[in-house]
């Protein structure tokens, strides 16, 4: 989860589209009616639990600029290197999670795949999508417990190295998609200036969609 802005494009329209493109085929065959009724009430399959993806496979699900439209450029992707520590002041529940994912950064899930877009209409804009994938009993309790601890303390600061940054959390109403949908909206406030990111999150299955950018 980056700390970016972005132009006007629609967050929930890219949400969709990653949603769209992640989502399985739900189309079944329909009984015919010249077929006999099964005797009594049938018992519901069980319902299939889907597999983790592999990066590889995530990456090939990533949004294009075909998919965002004129103006859009996806940048290049750069190795982490070296990184400097996140400290998390005033939020016990962030405190305990630490990492990047306490500062609005990565989550930590085993498989995952990035892509960040400009839009050359606007000094600095950027939207950023992220995949990722894991198992769903660990998948959607842990990302549940990151954007709670979020948004459960509406002022905490951290520090990245010896740079600290203020932020301000709000809880927003999340898009009625995939099996669980979270939203928020981050300011950010760092030598006297601010920056403000919503982000969303859907869980469809065994993978997890984050897109952050401007609210516009």
């Amino acid at each position: 989860m980056h700390r970016r802005t972005s132009g006007s494009l629609s967050l929930a329209v890219l949400v969709a589209l990653s949603v769209s493109g992640c989502a399985k085929d739900s189309s079944s065959p329909t009984r015919s009616d010249s077929a006999p009724a099964a005797a009594g009430k049938p018992t519901p399959a069980a319902k299939p639990v889907p597999a983790p993806l592999t990066s590889a496979t995530l990456s090939k699900r990533l949004l294009d600029e075909t998919d965002l439209g004129q103006g859009y450029t996806r940048q290049k992707e750069t190795g982490d290197g070296d990184r400097d520590d996140v400290t998390v002041i005033g939020c016990p529940a962030l405190e305990k999670l630490g990492g990047d994912g306490a500062a609005g950064g990565d989550l930590d899930f085993p498989n995952s795949a990035k892509a960040t877009f400009s839009y050359s209409r606007g000094t600095g804009s950027e939207v950023a999508e992220e995949l990722y994938s894991d198992s769903v009993d660990k998948l959607g309790p842990n990302t549940r417990t990151v954007f709670e601890a979020m948004t459960g303390c509406p002022l905490y600061q951290f520090v990245v190295g010896d740079t600290p940054i203020a932020v301000a959390t709000q809880k927003l109403p999340a898009p009625a998609l995939g099996d669980e949908a979270w939203s928020q909206l981050l300011t950010f406030t760092a030598g006297g200036r601010d920056t403000v990111m919503k982000q969303t999150a859907v869980r469809a299955g065994s993978v997890l969609i984050v897109v952050s950018g401007s609210p516009a």
